[in-house]
């Protein structure tokens, strides 16, 4: 059993503590053998069942309640402490609609909200391209007005549900200044003529990526996502959220790879002592506890921070994502150090949890990229 003495903390309500009570005992019960064999099945079946029993409701606003950060982040946690690919299904729902939920007109809420948040369809968000990832300013690709038309060209790569997704929120430049300021947002249902899935993306932790074409891809003045040119403060407000929850993520598995390394070291002998005795393996368990603490004040003070009604945490989410995805990559390395040759057998689960981690350190932005933010703001930069 995780550690569950966090949730005493001051940044949670008794609905918080709830949620995560509720959510545990559900995924206890429905993730122990998700079957991962095939990603696009899995992730279907995933979303299916979370909306059934309710967790998608948190994804995405609704008419009375808005995006609460810390239950997405509590969410986040535990799944990924559960289930990685329930994790990933869960936040792409709410990453793929997040334009939508927060900039969206009443009738694009109106139109995929109820289905989204009901596991009904599947949503993306559809922002790097071949030559811009952490770079999002030099996007390249177009949405030329025709009329009452936009047309859509180019190419998205590294998108997450790309070729199961039924609806993405893609970012394209529409010049109405250089840079950042030319690009906009708009919603695009994946049978829109002209929308191609021309390649699948296979990675060490299974998951359903694409590359996706746009050729002269049509769309509706409707489709636009707030006003033309607004698509990078868009995208930029839509990650200030949920690049806390990718924090979350990697807090779960850090402490699933803990609640594995205990059972490992309390159960494995040598010389007719646990493992857990040696004072050498005590200070690993120290390390991997503390580590797990610090992840977790900086992710939920992050939550906290924007629930309490801060416009942008973008300093507070970068700590969070930077520290929490690089600690978890110490951690559930240090549990794999400990199973020994097993922590690097196939089908184990510390050995699943290091390929899991990786890409944490990578997507919604860089560990890099979130130190250049943090000096930025700590200098008082932009």
């Amino acid at each position: 059993m995780s550690d569950r003495s966090f949730l005493d903390w001051p940044f949670f309500e008794p609905r918080h503590r709830v949620l995560a009570d509720e959510l545990d005992a559900w995924a206890a019960a429905q993730l122990a053998d998700v079957d991962h064999s095939d990603v696009d099945v899995a992730c279907r079946d995933l979303v299916a069942r979370m909306g059934r029993a309710g967790w998608l409701e948190h994804s995405a606003v609704s008419d009375d309640a808005p995006l609460d950060v810390r239950s997405l982040c509590l969410i986040r946690e535990t799944l990924a402490r559960h289930d990685g690919l329930a994790d990933f299904a869960f936040a792409m729902q709410g990453l793929g609609t997040g334009a939508i939920s927060l900039f969206g007109t009443a009738a694009q809420r109106a139109t995929w909200l109820p289905k989204t948040r009901t596991g009904a369809a599947i949503a993306a968000f559809a922002l790097t391209e071949p030559q811009s990832g952490s770079d999002v300013a030099n996007s390249t690709m177009t949405a030329e007005r025709d009329g009452d038309d936009f047309v859509l060209n180019g190419k998205k790569t590294w998108i997450s549900n790309g070729g199961i997704a039924d609806v993405y929120t893609v970012f394209a430049r529409t010049g109405e200044g250089p840079g950042a300021r030319g690009l906009s947002a708009f919603v695009v249902p994946a049978d829109t003529p002209g929308l191609a899935v021309t390649e699948r993306l296979q990675v060490m932790a299974p998951h359903p990526l694409a590359t996706l074409q746009f050729s002269d891809c049509r769309l509706p003045v409707s489709a636009l996502v707030g006003q033309a040119g607004q698509g990078f403060a868009i995208a930029m407000s839509v990650l200030d959220v949920f690049r806390s929850t990718v924090a979350a993520a990697a807090l779960g598995f850090a402490r699933r790879a803990l609640d594995e390394a205990i059972a490992r070291v309390t159960a494995r002998h040598v010389q007719g002592k646990p493992l857990a005795d040696l004072q050498m393996v005590q200070g690993h368990i120290a390390d991997m506890a503390v580590d797990i603490d610090a992840s977790a004040l900086l992710v939920y003070r992050a939550a906290w921070t924007k629930d309490a009604g801060a416009p942008r945490v973008t300093r507070e989410a970068a700590m969070a994502k930077l520290f929490a995805t690089d600690h978890a990559q110490r951690v559930i390395d240090t549990a794999v150090q400990l199973h020994g040759g097993d922590g690097v057998r196939s089908g184990q689960m510390v050995e699943s949890l290091y390929r899991e981690i990786r890409a944490l350190r990578i997507y919604e932005g860089a560990s890099d990229v979130q130190r250049v933010v943090i000096a930025r703001q700590t200098l008082g930069g932009s």
